[in-house]
């Protein structure tokens, strides 16, 4: 999952539409951020490794599916990517969640990193970064490199 991944589904494009309209109140907004987070994880997702497994069914043996190699981790940075993480931990309640806090100095600009928590296990696994405030994307970018 090493890639950035822009997301533009006609979903998503509706619940950001309602979510900046000025007559949506506090907790539509809260509910809209969680699916939007749901929905965002389901495409990021989507090339997660799969490994064949047998289930045993009250029916006999099923040959399926299922997702192998790296656990998740969450990263959002403080505070805008909070709001993302409970859709994102609907959908993937074994994902561990870490915390990055960022701050623009007002003179040079930079990101400066004011706070630091992750999973013990971080490099064992794959990391989604949180964060809605995109605009030029440095603090993004500094997060990861942070990582």
């Amino acid at each position: 999952m090493s890639k950035v991944h822009v997301i533009d589904h006609p979903l998503i494009q509706h619940k950001l539409a309602i979510i900046r309209d000025i007559k949506t109140g506090p907790k539509e907004f809260r509910e809209l951020v969680d699916e939007i987070a749901l929905l965002m994880a389901y495409e990021v997702t989507r090339d997660m490794a799969l490994e064949d497994v047998e289930v045993e069914t009250p029916m006999g043996i099923a040959h399926c599916r299922m997702i192998s190699g790296k656990k998740i981790g969450v990263i959002p940075i403080l505070r805008a990517g909070l709001g993302m993480v409970n859709g994102i931990v609907q959908l993937i309640p074994t994902a561990k969640v870490g915390h990055i806090g960022l701050y623009r100095d007002p003179e040079s600009l930079q990101p400066v990193e004011y706070y630091c928590k992750l999973p013990t296990d971080i490099h064992e696994r794959d990391l989604i970064v949180l964060d809605p405030m995109l605009a030029t994307g440095g603090s993004a970018v500094a997060a990861i490199r942070f990582i």
